[in-house]
């Protein structure tokens, strides 16, 4: 059990913290910089590594504020209160850590499939960081018990259904029953040896704090954030060798179009794809066509925005993921002298919640591309080859299928496009009379990214399928040329009829290496008109 050792205070930050030891290749968490990028590595079993001192100051400082709030007898939400509709029923002074093992035991409820350990573990991540922002008022030992999980390779088993956008009330309930030994640990990995955690000591004031967070929200909406991150990038690559595959017209993607209309995400996209395809260095053909297919001219305005969208996601959880969002906000006046609490509505997800709803509908405009421009590619009138890029057989159905496939996926996109935030509902006895669905909202994200790896997955199979059928290959010496040289070294070559559903997997494989390949490319700012 982690309890305050001989020759430290209360005041001491270290109180109750059990030494750590990193980890080759361990991420540190301060409570000020973490990220979608390092919440997926954590999620993915990178440890963490050791808490800076500033951090756990930050908690030891609140907590002694905390502390002092109680000994005042100052009303405080959930520590001398009930929560909810009881948030009026004062908690009696003899009752107070029987009443916060009842909220933790009452609120661990939730409902449905338990949740992948990836996403549980991204949510402790989070919560870990948010605690040691420094304004739950916990001792310093609740976030390192925490960390220390994660570092061990353990979790709480966490059921699926239980938030609105408003706090993610059952998932930390279930998570702080483990912590404080009333609940189970899960080894994240069934041929772990690693022994379990021992449990914290429950105290007066521990279960609200710690669940007064949209922990496992983020967590979730962080790992969305990197995986469709790094798809969109992808995407500028795939859709390039499509162009490649068809002799496009590059036109569409000319400087001076983007000049005339300078929407700077859109400038962004037909730059992109010009240096993926090295028109700087190597005059680019003409086209045979007038113009092309909007699946071919329009990826610069639909994959822009898309880009942008989520741009503005990543803004959004670089302050959540690193904010003090507790209620209430425990702290200090001004002068560091008197200990307050704001109660405050920020748990209510709401910048979270358009965030990902927005990057969700601008991802379906670009889906929709992809899926135009698999199409195409099934087209003669545009690549000279058979039909459905089908070998010499007899009505060869060729990638026909990978149509109705990536439509199929298409449709799931869209589904998941529907914005979380039109819903509505009334809770607690009507004193929540309303809910952002951010949670919804990161759920459909997740679900959408999967669907859109294949949708694009389906694309890369063809185009490929078709610079082989033509002989032609991109420029070696571009990020295009590149792409496909990796491409034709992982998908099969064989053109007679066949299912092309490990293909396709293999191409979803491909797009994140792809995405490394497009984060080489210089990413000028756009031209303005003179």
């Amino acid at each position: 059990m982690l309890e305050r050792t001989a020759g430290t205070s209360p005041a001491d930050p270290r109180a109750g913290v059990a030494p750590l030891t990193d980890a080759p290749g361990a991420v540190a968490l301060d409570g000020r910089g973490l990220d979608s990028r390092t919440v997926t590595r954590i999620a993915d079993g990178v440890p963490p590594g050791t808490v800076p001192p500033a951090a756990l100051e930050r908690m030891a400082r609140a907590h002694r504020a905390a502390r002092a709030l109680t000994a005042e007898g100052t009303r405080a939400y959930g520590r001398t209160t009930g929560v909810g509709a009881h948030r009026g029923v004062a908690v009696e002074e003899h009752d107070g850590d029987g009443h916060d093992l009842r909220l933790l035991l009452s609120h661990a409820g939730g409902i449905g499939e338990r949740l992948p350990v990836r996403q549980v573990r991204a949510m402790m991540a989070v919560r870990a960081n948010q605690l040691l922002a420094g304004g739950s008022g916990l001792r310093p030992a609740v976030a390192t018990t925490l960390l220390d999980a994660l570092r061990t390779g353990v979790h709480p088993p966490v059921s699926e259904y239980g938030s609105v956008g408003t706090g993610d009330l059952t998932a930390l309930a279930e998570l702080g029953l483990a912590l404080f030994g009333h609940g189970p640990w899960e080894h994240d990995r069934a041929e772990s040896g690693q022994p379990l955690p021992e449990p914290l000591r429950i105290e007066r004031g521990d279960a609200l704090p710690l669940l007064s967070s949209n922990a496992l929200t983020l967590g979730q909406s962080a790992l969305a954030c990197h995986d469709l991150g790094a798809l969109l990038r992808a995407a500028h690559v795939v859709a390039a060798l499509s162009l490649c595959a068809i002799d496009a017209s590059l036109e569409a993607y000319a400087p001076e179009v983007h000049l005339a209309h300078p929407h700077p995400p859109t400038q962004r996209a037909a730059a992109r794809v010009r240096r993926l395809l090295g028109t700087a260095r190597t005059p680019w053909p003409p086209s045979p066509r007038v113009q092309d297919p909007f699946g071919f001219r329009c990826f610069p305005q639909a994959h822009g925005p898309a880009s942008e969208a989520w741009s503005t996601l990543e803004g959004v959880l670089a302050v959540d993921l690193n904010s003090a969002v507790e209620n209430p906000l425990i702290g200090w006046d001004a002068a560091g002298v008197a200990p307050v609490a704001h109660h405050h509505g920020g748990f209510f997800a709401g910048p979270l919640a358009l965030a990902l709803d927005g990057v969700c509908l601008a991802v379906l405009g670009t889906a929709r591309l992809s899926a135009a421009r698999l199409s195409g590619l099934g087209r003669p009138e545009l690549t000279g080859l058979r039909s459905y890029l089908a070998d010499e057989a007899s009505a060869g159905s060729g990638m026909m299928i990978l149509e109705y496939g990536a439509a199929a996926a298409v449709a799931e996109v869209q589904t998941c496009a529907t914005p979380a935030a039109l819903g509505h509902v009334v809770l607690s006895q009507g004193t929540e009379e309303a809910a952002s669905f951010a949670t919804q909202a990161a759920r459909k994200t997740l679900r959408l990214t999967d669907a859109y790896r294949l949708v694009l997955g389906c694309e890369l199979v063809a185009a490929v399928r078709a610079l082989r059928q033509r002989g032609t290959v991109p420029d070696p010496l571009t990020v295009a040329g590149r792409a496909y040289a990796r491409a034709a070294a992982v998908l099969s070559p064989a053109m007679q009829d066949r299912s092309l559903t490990s293909d396709v997997a293999s191409a979803g494989t491909l797009l994140a290496e792809f995405a490394v390949l497009e984060e080489l490319t210089d990413d000028a700012p756009p031209a303005t008109l003179p």
